[in-house]
């Protein structure tokens, strides 16, 4: 269970997850083996923390393809699908979801042609009855 020094910790991880420990504690008022405690174990198998990544400009993201594609499921194959779509890295999540589609799969692509190719390799996944996909214009941080 997480109390309210690790929900401070992680929205510190949020805006910085390379800070270091020292200025953590620092902020936290506490010392750096408790920061450092919490967050081995935060982000030990099983922990609230999943992994660290990076935001990149959004200069440098403006220039990839990003899109949503909605996929419907033949039958019982929704584990053999998804399954499948790990295997492609520019799908970058993938949600189950209720009503017509089975699936809501976030990809990203570099260009054009790469998302036309990816989105062939991704509609002959057997199991996968129809897709619809969207690409995303523009996006608002809410």
């Amino acid at each position: 269970m997480l109390d309210d020094l690790d929900r401070r910790l992680i929205a510190l991880l949020r805006a910085d997850g390379r800070a270091p420990v020292a200025a953590l504690a620092a902020r936290l008022k506490v010392s750096r083996g408790t920061v450092q405690n919490r967050i081995n174990r935060m982000t030990a198998p099983g922990g609230v923390i999943q992994g660290f990544t990076i935001r990149a400009p959004a200069e440098m993201e403006a220039s990839r393809v990003r899109a949503i594609m909605t996929i419907a499921i033949e039958g019982e194959r929704s584990a053999a699908v998804v399954k499948a779509l790990r295997g492609f890295p520019e799908v970058d999540k993938v949600h189950t979801t209720n009503g017509r589609w089975d699936l809501i799969a976030e990809l990203n692509t570099e260009t054009l042609g790469a998302f036309s190719q990816t989105l062939d390799r991704i509609r002959l996944i057997d199991g996968i009855a129809s897709t619809e996909t969207s690409i995303l214009l523009a996006s608002q941080k809410m």
